[in-house]
């Protein structure tokens, strides 16, 4: 099927905007033009992609799926001309990152302090999902690279992985628990006590339940947040017994304390994942080389 890329950039541009209007502005060409390039892509296609009403545009579910297709590789389009643009230097261009909040908060911001006052012409862009969500960027081609709890259900078989370090998660209570103190707690004990932890869609949440599936545990948290932090905070006040990775516990607990479990929490890594199939700008292989 011969069709025209234009027309897929004017598709592209009016499923990401849902508005004629606002897509002209981007394309400078008129809403007239972008209107009949729709609607000539429809005919080729021969498939409805837009619901057009007075008062706003919708994709339909053919829409939908195109745009699936067309957005990895519209992203891809941009990489190559940005890579073009900056002649292989350091000197500009965007550097697209994708991390959880809490490897942003508690790794990440030293060296994206040093990357910026080494480079600070790179222009650098931090999406911050959950792990799994960030994996799913990479996919799609919306970052350059990752850096992610491993082992992540949304890494792929064309991603790359390597390890940065490695880190235990802990459970961390206060003094309404501390006749869990200084005593080899077994897992099965903490079916009795309220778990605060990360909610289903985290990879820390799906590490847990695995970890207690292994030794034929139910797990049925407490409550589940998105934020580590916060759960920290709610063990503070003797809400329950929260999980967390190390790295984010503070230094000084307070009146906190880490439970000693007699089964071992295996070792988990943190990582920076990229696509092999897709190439890695300057700015990217640089900051992967400081991590």
């Amino acid at each position: 099927m011969d069709i025209n890329y234009e027309l897929y950039k004017v598709f592209y541009h009016v499923a990401n905007t849902l508005s004629f209007s606002e897509a002209s502005r981007q394309l400078f060409i008129s809403q007239s033009a972008v209107s009949q390039s729709i609607k000539l892509l429809e005919k080729k296609l021969n498939q409805p992609l837009f619901i057009r009403s007075t008062k706003r545009v919708q994709l339909t579910p053919e829409g939908e799926i195109l745009l699936k297709h067309i957005e990895p590789a519209m992203s891809l389009i941009r990489r190559g001309e940005n890579q073009l643009l900056e002649a292989n230097t350091l000197g500009g261009g965007q550097l697209r990152i994708g991390a959880s909040d809490t490897i942003c908060r508690y790794y990440l911001v030293s060296y994206l302090k040093e990357f910026h006052r080494r480079y600070p012409k790179i222009h650098i862009k931090v999406n911050n999902q959950t792990s799994i969500a960030c994996a799913r960027l990479l996919e799609s081609g919306q970052v350059d690279f990752c850096i992610t709890n491993y082992p992540n259900s949304g890494l792929s078989n064309t991603q790359n992985v390597r390890i940065i370090r490695e880190f235990h998660d802990v459970f961390v209570a206060n003094e309404e628990y501390y006749h869990l103190k200084n005593q080899k707690i077994h897992l099965s004990q903490l079916q009795n006590c309220p778990i605060l932890m990360l909610d289903r869609k985290s990879t820390t949440s799906e590490f847990l339940h695995s970890l207690f599936q292994r030794h034929q545990l139910d797990l049925v948290p407490e409550i589940e947040l998105s934020s580590n932090d916060l759960l920290i905070d709610l063990a503070r006040i003797g809400l329950g017994i929260a999980f967390v990775p190390d790295y984010c516990v503070p230094g000084n607990l307070s009146n906190l304390f880490v439970l000693d479990l007699q089964e071992p929490i295996p070792a988990r890594q943190l990582v920076v994942a990229y696509n092999e199939h897709l190439p890695l700008s300057q700015a990217a292989k640089q900051f992967m080389d400081m991590l």
